[in-house]
């Protein structure tokens, strides 16, 4: 792997082949490199007010470039002892430069300059899913499935696509970050490993990723897999489901845990609606959240060979987003009638 060194905007970093399959080329990864005070004089001296974002190894500000686009600039925070963050640095350059997909996020360049480490993102308007969920902005049925959808394709890429494949390791709310139009994309690869290869089953490594996603059998063994992604996207399927955070210490203790909380009702179709978030107001095909909970239960079974692939999980999600549609073209072109059994259909939104 090369080295990354402080230049003038227009220089490239090259990093060794990833993505490439053995019929193709390797691929030679390029990473526009910035001057810090490119970038400073674009996040306007990196004031609270364009702070758009925190997370464990920094900080992410909204700036305009000089040529007017508008990014989202990550300046991350190095640990001396461990150079954990320089670390997460080298590896998300690395990922973002030779991964290339529409649910990623798209990598612009970067920046060195003494001890400062800066990420160039395209900016995306929404915000993160975390912050939308959580500022209880109005998210419709369709729509929840449109990000889960779309967060299952970005997924589905790494495993599949990438070659060899990428295990994301840190896939959350907080890093699936939504444009105007609530298009998806996966963001912050500085924990990503490359998955097992050959006869290898899993990649050991230190325990790293945040609690409440965290897949039991890696928490507790450090043996990182295809399906210790897939047990974290199960959550990000219970969030989008029910509203509610991974993990809320504000809650009830019996509640803090998001996966400990809804467990009981995963198996008990009856009981589906008591965890749907109360700002759908009913309106969802009652039949499609129950196929939906059945997905999000195999995703969160603690048994890893039990869960399923991403592969049949991008398959089930865009069968139920297409019945969700049809649910409501349907309704549209169906007169009103005087009443309807809740076991049959709920109302469903358009958004």
């Amino acid at each position: 792997m090369s080295c990354f060194c402080s230049g003038t905007r227009g220089k490239d970093v090259g990093i060794e082949s990833l993505g490439s399959n053995s019929k193709t080329k390797p691929k030679k990864a390029s990473a526009t490199s910035y001057s810090f005070r490119e970038l400073a004089t674009a996040a306007r001296g990196f004031k609270e007010e364009n702070l758009i974002g925190e997370g464990g190894f920094g900080k992410v500000y909204k700036g305009r470039l000089s040529t007017g686009q508008l990014v989202a600039i990550k300046q991350l925070r190095l640990d001396g002892e461990s150079h954990q963050g320089n670390r997460e640095f080298v590896t998300e350059v690395l990922m973002l430069s030779l991964l290339h997909h529409s649910n990623l996020v798209k990598l612009f360049g970067y920046c060195t300059h003494g001890d400062q480490r800066l990420l160039v993102y395209e900016y995306m308007a929404m915000g993160s899913l975390e912050q939308y969920l959580s500022e209880k902005n109005p998210l419709g049925w369709r729509n929840r499935l449109k990000i889960g959808v779309g967060a299952a394709r970005g997924l589905q890429y790494l495993h599949c696509v990438a070659n060899p494949p990428v295990i994301y390791r840190d896939l959350k709310s907080a890093n699936i970050l939504l444009d105007n139009n609530l298009h998806p994309k996966l963001s912050d690869f500085g924990l990503a490993k490359l998955g097992p290869v050959g006869d290898n089953t899993h990649v050991s490594t230190r325990v790293m990723g945040t609690y409440g996603y965290c897949a039991p059998e890696y928490a507790m063994s450090g043996k990182l897999t295809l399906k210790s992604d897939i047990y974290c996207f199960g959550v990000v399927l219970l969030e989008l489901i029910t509203g509610r955070k991974a993990m809320d210490v504000t809650r009830k203790q019996r509640e803090q845990s998001l996966v400990a909380w809804a467990r009981p009702y995963l198996s008990d179709r009856r009981k589906v609606s008591q965890i749907v978030d109360p700002l759908l107001e009913g309106r969802y095909p009652l039949r499609c959240l129950q196929n939906a909970i059945a997905i999000t239960a195999m995703c969160l079974q603690e048994q890893p060979n039990l869960r399923p692939s991403i592969n049949d999980i991008v398959v089930a999600l865009e069968y139920l987003a297409s019945e969700s549609s049809e649910v409501v073209r349907h309704r549209a072109r169906t007169p009103p009638r005087q009443s309807h059994s809740q076991s049959d259909t709920q109302s469903d939104t358009t958004n």
